[in-house]
């Protein structure tokens, strides 16, 4: 079989995620990592046994091994690094927010498109085997007609007022922060679920804490330390927020997002009522799916894939009694992104730049709705991509 040779251009929490999963696969190389200089390149693909490395990115974009390129920096760099990848042809997976606006974001997906490039948006929340049987019952029409979708997306991560990041800072996180880094997966994954969009919502964004003490060195996402070495800082980006959604098929929706409560880790839980049953999943639990009943006993669904159909089954890799989380729903996404370079049928589809775009216009209608305190519309699907 022929390997697939791939280059990572940022090598935080999420690009090492990124590493591990391409080599999970078995026919694919991390071959090349990109840094901010040659040292600190060299450093990083060091650490991450990755034989190449480059600190310029036109020397790594030339490297004519690479066929896959990864884009895991902070939400600044997105665009312009997307899209010299797609001028040097290269196939593109991006972390989210695609981009800070839809505009680009639509740039981006017709580059791509006409390229005839394969691209993705690390939406990897779907590839988790439950999410699909989730799917499959609510398209089986076990669950009935959708009336409501309601959760909530909680981390404590950014409680504390030394607790920093540069998703903190608009001019490289974007203008609304919470939202697109955490709501955006919960709002993706229940319209993935549902196959319903959110078409008006009514937002209401929280800063709880103006002030934030950053420290003067740089810190690692998630690192838990106080510096004595500290400047104070403005923050205008939103620790919080509280949305009501309207969906397209006439349901309601609630949904909680917050980096700011303590003790939640990275709780993302929703719960889908329908007019014959209900449907709860949590992250943290990722094996479980209650499906719950009115005129008979309610149902704990534990992963087994003996009972899983098979675009249901190929989500799942261990046996019933395995959990698979994080890591695994990570792997399925890039196989089925890497499989399809190889031009093989496979049910591991996965989403792409036009989910990026969605999102990305979602997220703009939820600030201009906190900001007017009323209700927006949500651009359709077919206003989206015309």
């Amino acid at each position: 079989m022929k390997t697939i040779h791939a280059g990572i251009i940022g090598a935080g929490f999420i690009g090492k995620a990124h590493v591990e999963a391409v080599r999970r696969l078995g026919f694919a190389e991390m071959a090349a990592l990109l840094g901010r200089d040659e040292k600190t390149a060299e450093t990083k693909a060091g650490e991450l046994h990755i034989p190449r490395s480059y600190g310029s990115l036109d020397r790594f974009l030339a490297d004519p091994k690479l066929e896959v390129v990864h884009v895991c920096t902070p939400n600044h760099l997105h665009y312009s690094m997307v899209k010299a990848c797609l001028k040097a042809g290269k196939h593109v997976i991006c972390e989210k927010p695609l981009t800070f606006t839809s505009r680009e974001s639509r740039d981006l997906l017709e580059m791509a498109s006409q390229a005839g490039l394969q691209h993705a948006i690390h939406f990897n929340y779907r590839s988790y085997p439950m999410i699909r049987q989730a799917k499959e019952m609510v398209g089986n029409g076990k669950i009935g007609k959708i009336y409501l979708a309601h959760g909530n997306y909680l981390q404590d991560w950014l409680l504390f007022d030394y607790d920093y990041n540069w998703r903190l800072e608009p001019e490289r996180g974007g203008k609304v922060r919470a939202v697109a880094d955490i709501g955006s997966h919960w709002c993706d994954l229940v319209q993935f679920v549902t196959g319903l969009q959110i078409t008006e919502v009514l937002a209401d964004l929280s800063t709880f804490l103006p002030q934030r003490k950053r420290p003067k060195a740089g810190r690692e996402t998630f690192a838990y330390a106080i510096s004595q070495d500290h400047e104070s800082v403005a923050v205008e980006s939103e620790d919080a927020a509280c949305l009501l959604l309207r969906f397209s098929n006439n349901a309601r929706g609630t949904l909680l997002i917050s980096q700011v409560s303590s003790g939640r880790k990275n709780h993302l839980f929703f719960e889908i009522n329908g007019s014959k049953a209900s449907l709860t999943w949590n992250q943290e639990e990722p094996s479980k799916l209650w499906v719950g009943n009115r005129d008979k006993a309610s149902e704990m669904w534990v992963k087994d894939p003996n009972l899983f159909s098979d675009p249901v089954c190929a989500f799942s890799r261990y046996p019933a009694g395995h959990p698979e989380g994080y890591a695994d729903g990570i792997t399925r996404f890039m196989e089925g992104f890497y499989t399809k370079l190889l031009g093989r049928d496979t049910f591991l589809d996965f989403p792409t730049f036009a989910d990026g775009l969605a999102a990305n216009v979602l997220c703009e209608r939820i600030l201009e709705s906190s900001k007017k305190q009323e209700w927006t519309r949500v651009k359709c699907e077919e206003e989206i991509f015309s």
